[in-house]
């Protein structure tokens, strides 16, 4: 495997067109939750784009995979609130062509230390679909460790899956 270089940057308005061109598959979308649309429109771009450029930096930290200029991936971070206050959750996906290819566990590694270095907070979780494999690698080989499995807690198209969590602690 080649590690492609890429770099983690804020959103810019002038990633829409990137944005689509690889967040509109439903390769992708089928591993999201259903917030991600599927058809992803340029409007469904701007959105978000807009959503990460006027979010609480205070609450988030959401970063646009740049691979050869173009915004190729999203990652980002959110912090919980309440009980859960010292915890945040990840979440991530990056443009079909370029999986396989070692970024993304190195964006989720990079990230990662940002969000405990800028936010007081001692654990990071994600959850994923249990048949998300490329994802569960991923999130192993970052460092994260299974905490356990959650049956039939998803509904994704009209079919009930189990997901997992993942948590990388402090």
């Amino acid at each position: 495997m080649i590690l492609i270089n890429f770099t983690l940057r804020e959103w810019e308005l002038g990633d829409a067109e990137s944005l689509v061109k690889y967040a509109n598959n439903q390769n992708i979308a089928q591993n999201l939750r259903n917030i991600f649309p599927h058809p992803y429109t340029i409007e469904d771009a701007k959105s978000f784009i807009n959503d990460c450029i006027n979010g609480d930096k205070t609450r988030q930290c959401i970063k646009a995979i740049v691979v050869d200029g173009e915004a190729a991936g999203s990652i980002g971070v959110l912090l919980k609130n309440d009980v859960y206050c010292k915890s945040a959750e990840i979440g991530y996906w990056l443009g079909e062509y370029f999986w396989s290819k070692g970024i993304m566990s190195a964006a989720v590694k990079q990230i990662f230390k940002v969000a405990f270095n800028e936010y007081d907070i001692v654990r990071i979780f994600a959850e994923t679909y249990a048949y998300n494999i490329g994802s569960r690698k991923v999130l192993e080989k970052a460092g994260f460790e299974l905490e356990g499995v959650l049956k039939k807690s998803i509904c994704k198209n009209g079919q009930i899956f189990d997901s997992c969590i993942y948590a990388f602690i402090k």
